[in-house]
């Protein structure tokens, strides 16, 4: 997905950014970037992280760097920040999103504007450079950062620094969130507000959907009002969005509990023990533990000093190893034991399936699992949040295709819950899993946990229906 952070602060603002920057790096696991406007304009660094964290990629260069204004991002794909000359004057470009008709944008700015594009790594456009372009066309920071929310189709937020300050967008629909803070000497703009309390910013204001404002030395000022229609992702309560950080005013952690005691409510099994898949599952456990009155314990512990995120290396034998060999089993917590696993949601299956395995080998009597969501039937076509390059990579689809033998099948049919479509879609994987049982999350129940309206939250991958 990709996260990022700005700042314009009344003394220098690296040592803000460096850290508040570092806050995002649990969304994306590609490249990281800073940039910074200092005396002698724009100095910009970026590196690859995805075998080492953004801290350590990052600690020298900050030494070199000084200003007052400074964005910095982590990205899954592309390099950023981007470092544009235009008629507007010299800038510096980071996004978030994804954008489904770039290469319709891209083709209309080489025919019709006859620009041209230089940002080309394994010969594809890079989607900040044609936000960048599409900015460029309009006769001021607004007018093009709003023209360019309305021609993309996906997400898109965006920051850009200018002499001026900082411009902040958050995407057209809301579907990431973008929240400003301040203290003393200083204004920022996140999208994780986990950034924010050791750094001593009080949140200022959640931006609304397509809204713009400049963040400068003097204040934030609204550019363009927000719009009234959201689809925030619902997957920033459920999994991607940090614990401690809120959405819409609403913490992520507090939400994960009540799935937990949901999901709870409607079980009556007799069990000896509540667990999470770390760390991911934890929050759902917890809920889920207080509402049954059973033990919460930690059958696995997660070794984290030496071992990375198991979807950091681009190739899944590579994640499938580094994800068995961070997770250690505590035998005396499992052997003979009724244990009930929660997890954020069940995508591909590839790794639960081992986890699965290796507790049955270490002698686990029973083994349930409640998924804090509804079955993942729909690829995202918003934040790139799965990696998965085919929606039959998904577990749920590779059930539905079990079950009727047709790859053309009507996934919505499988969608419903109380129907015998969808109890045997939840028997297959089950079955591919080797669980005692399986249950997810009602989508009701999932809305209800978050406390948004269900018209302002995107429910697409569960549901198929786009707004």
């Amino acid at each position: 997905m990709g996260g990022f952070f700005g700042v314009v602060e009344g003394k220098d603002c690296v040592n803000d950014l460096f850290f508040g920057t570092d806050y995002h790096s649990h969304l994306g696991t590609r490249r990281g970037g800073m940039a910074v406007w200092g005396n002698q304009g724009i100095t910009r660094y970026i590196h690859d992280i995805s075998n080492a964290q953004f801290r350590s990629k990052f600690e020298d260069d900050v030494r070199q760097l000084s200003g007052k204004k400074g964005i910095g991002v982590i990205s899954d794909f592309e390099d950023q920040p981007l470092i544009i000359g235009s008629h507007l004057g010299n800038y510096a470009i980071v996004t978030v999103g994804r954008i489904n008709n770039l290469e319709q944008l891209a083709s209309k700015a080489l025919k019709s504007w006859k620009t041209h594009f230089s940002e080309m790594s394994r010969n594809e456009i890079n989607p900040t450079e044609l936000v960048a372009t599409l900015i460029n066309q309009q006769g001021s920071f607004t007018e093009g950062l709003a023209s360019a929310m309305e021609l993309i189709q996906g997400s898109c937020s965006i920051l850009i620094m200018t002499q001026d300050g900082i411009y902040a967008a958050r995407d057209r629909l809301g579907r990431t969130p973008l929240i400003t803070g301040r203290k003393k000497n200083g204004f920022s703009v996140t999208m994780e507000t986990c950034a924010f309390p050791n750094l001593d910013y009080e949140i200022e204001r959640y931006l609304g959907p397509g809204e713009i404002v400049l963040l400068s030395e003097d204040g934030i000022e609204t550019k363009k009002p927000p719009s009234d229609k959201m689809q925030i992702c619902a997957f920033l309560w459920v999994y991607f969005g940090y614990p401690a950080s809120c959405y819409e005013g609403i913490n992520s952690e507090i939400v994960r509990n009540r799935c937990g005691a949901c999901l709870a409510r409607r079980d009556n099994l007799e069990i000896d023990a509540v667990a999470g898949i770390p760390d991911s599952g934890t929050g759902h456990a917890i809920g889920y533990a207080n509402e049954a009155e059973v033990p919460l314990q930690r059958p696995f512990v997660k070794y984290t000093p030496t071992w990375p995120r198991s979807f950091m290396p681009t190739d899944q034998s590579i994640r499938d190893q580094v994800a068995r060999m961070k997770l250690i089993p505590i035998e005396d917590l499992i052997r003979g034991k009724r244990i009930l696993f929660c997890e954020d949601s069940i995508v591909r299956g590839t790794q639960l399936k081992d986890t699965i395995k290796r507790l049955r080998s270490v002698g686990a009597r029973e083994i349930h699992m409640r998924a804090a969501c509804p079955p993942l039937i729909y690829g995202c076509k918003f934040l790139n949040f799965s990696r998965s390059r085919s929606e039959f990579d998904l577990a749920a689809r590779r059930a539905m295709h079990k079950i009727s033998g047709n790859s053309e099948l009507d996934p919505k049919k499988f969608a419903e819950t109380e129907t015998e479509n969808y109890q045997k879609m939840l028997d297959s994987i089950c079955k591919e899993l080797h669980l005692d049982s399986l249950r997810f999350q009602i989508l009701g129940d999932l809305v209800a946990s978050i406390g948004l309206p269900k018209e302002k939250i995107c429910t697409y991958c569960w549901e198929g229906k786009e707004d």
